[in-house]
């Protein structure tokens, strides 16, 4: 597991609000365009792929000389994690239902997922706060900031929420990555099953003896979409219970 934790405060605060940006003269050298190139690279290869020597590489220029801009890997880490947190940052819509605004974040979030799987390798639950990272927490906190929760409990939600559509994504990855590799859900349980039908035993494992028969009808390429929606639903529900509402209400 990798860390943007390690970068030290007092050089990465600097850089991801470009207060210290510097260009080197003859290359355009700069700390956007730095970055811009390790998530190139991050996407095309995996966060492994994503070193000193191969961003100076894709830019034409010594390794040596990004040391100028950026202090090292932890630094680049996190302005990677805040430039890619800012690709689809707007405001949330305004709606009387905070549920919709909420699924909004989540699906938003998973989204970002799913274009830049490299975030999962990051421990990003306390990412340094750049700009976008900082706006994408005051926007996640404005749709609940009129629900009556408190401000504890709304933190505490918009930590549910990034812990739950993490994992969601985790599992995602996980699986369209044996996908690629010529191993699908579907042939995973096609592989299983007869195993199952004979070694399970009802008296040891009762419920998945009478349920892995339904469960294994089901669309493999379906279950993780469903998992997620019926997932995010019953947070939102249970936000709504402490509410004192009955799930599905809105405002």
């Amino acid at each position: 597991m990798v860390s943007d934790l390690g970068a030290d405060p007092s050089r990465v605060l600097p850089l991801l609000w470009q207060t210290t940006e510097r260009r080197s003269a003859g290359t355009r050298l700069s700390v956007g365009r730095i970055v811009d190139q390790a998530v190139e690279i991050a996407d095309a290869e995996g966060l492994d792929g994503v070193t000193m020597r191969s961003v100076a590489t894709g830019l034409s220029v010594g390794t040596m000389s990004l040391y100028t801009h950026v202090p090292g890997k932890p630094e680049l880490y996190a302005l990677m994690v805040d430039r890619v947190i800012g690709e689809d940052l707007h405001p949330v819509q305004a709606a009387a239902d905070w549920r919709e605004a909420v699924r909004e974040i989540a699906r938003n979030d998973r989204d970002r997922y799913r274009r830049h799987p490299w975030l999962l390798q990051l421990i990003i639950a306390r990412p340094a706060c750049g700009p976008n990272v900082t706006a994408k927490f005051d926007r996640d906190l404005s749709a609940l900031v009129d629900t009556g929760l408190s401000a504890a409990e709304i933190n505490a939600t918009v930590l549910a929420l990034t812990v739950f559509v993490r994992g969601a994504a985790q599992a995602e990855v996980s699986v369209e990555e044996s996908r690629a590799a010529g191993f699908s859900d579907a042939d995973w349980w096609q592989a299983h099953q007869p195993y199952w039908s004979r070694l399970l035993d009802p008296e040891r494992h009762p419920t998945f003896s009478r349920m892995y028969g339904d469960i294994g009808r089901s669309n493999p390429d379906d279950d993780h979409e469903f998992a997620f929606e019926f997932g995010l639903e019953c947070l939102l529900d249970g936000i709504d219970a402490r509410l004192g509402r009955n799930p599905g209400s809105s405002g």
